[in-house]
């Protein structure tokens, strides 16, 4: 597109900056690694800050919550877990709610808790149809006003089922294309896009600055379940070198199931990106 490149002048130096450290010997790595609380949720359930206080010491720097069944922050009050990731040197950045009854509390608490994205998990309107995808993007629309009169940024999170083509239109697509792309941005799942056969470079392409969030995984694809990094079929590295064109400012390491526990892949994916150069 004619705009990318003024594009990637204006934002993708500061993206870059905000999660690649350089190195005098022209490398770089990444910092400021967040996590998706759903990758440790049974642990954030028993014991929620004895986790984060793991989390911290593996090096985790940013979190994503997601609600569970005591609540959007695992039986935390919003300025409970934000202090506690404070006083540990983590930001609690983004939350995963859904557009329900409970949406402005929702949007409320992700205020308190101090975030700056508020995450759709899912569709509010079931149907893989064209008509119920348009209608989403019609509620993402009055989702994301409802977040910018609180200061924050609206966001949906994929999974495969979006990328399906129905009258010969990418269902993913019609959300990016019935939305105003100063409003409503948009969370890869990284592992689910390429998982479908999409190529997410194409994506920050065509929509640039939409993608101010990943998650960041691996996938197996025999399984069609996610694994630790460098074990799977997603090219972790790959993914890196290519954050300045995304124009991403956050990405969220998320696993959902694991060779042995919880806790070690989530510091096994961590320990795999400290050792990354590029």
């Amino acid at each position: 597109m004619t705009s990318r490149r003024n594009f990637l002048k204006a934002s993708g130096g500061l993206a870059a900056s905000a999660l690649l450290l350089p190195h005098f010997s022209g490398a770089a790595k990444v910092k400021n690694v967040g996590i998706q609380l759903y990758t440790v949720r049974k642990e954030m359930l028993a014991d929620a800050v004895g986790t984060l206080q793991q989390l911290a010491k593996f090096g985790y720097k940013e979190l994503e919550s997601a609600r569970s069944e005591k609540g959007n922050y695992y039986g935390l009050k919003p300025q409970e877990i934000k202090k506690i990731a404070n006083d540990l040197g983590m930001t609690v950045r983004s939350g995963h709610v859904h557009i329900d009854k409970d949406w402005q509390r929702s949007v409320d608490m992700a205020a308190e808790a101090g975030q700056s994205y508020l995450v759709c998990s899912s569709l509010p309107s079931s149907g893989q149809t064209v008509s119920n995808y348009e209608k989403c993007a019609d509620i993402f629309s009055q989702s994301a006003e409802d977040c910018k009169d609180m200061n924050l940024v609206f966001a949906y999170h994929n999974h495969d089922y979006e990328f399906e083509k129905k009258d010969g239109k990418v269902l993913y697509d019609i959300l990016l294309q019935n939305t105003d792309p100063k409003l409503v941005k948009m969370e890869l799942d990284l592992g689910w896009a390429v998982l479908t056969g999409n190529d997410p470079l194409k994506y920050f392409a065509k929509y640039p600055g939409r993608f101010p969030l990943w998650h960041l995984k691996d996938m197996d694809k025999v399984k069609k379940e996610s694994t630790e990094f460098g074990k799977g079929s997603i090219d972790i590295l790959k993914m890196l070198k290519n954050m300045n064109k995304s124009g991403v400012k956050h990405f969220f390491v998320e696993q959902e199931e694991y060779t042995n526990t919880a806790l070690e892949s989530a510091k096994y994916d961590f320990d795999y990106l400290a050792k990354l150069n590029f």
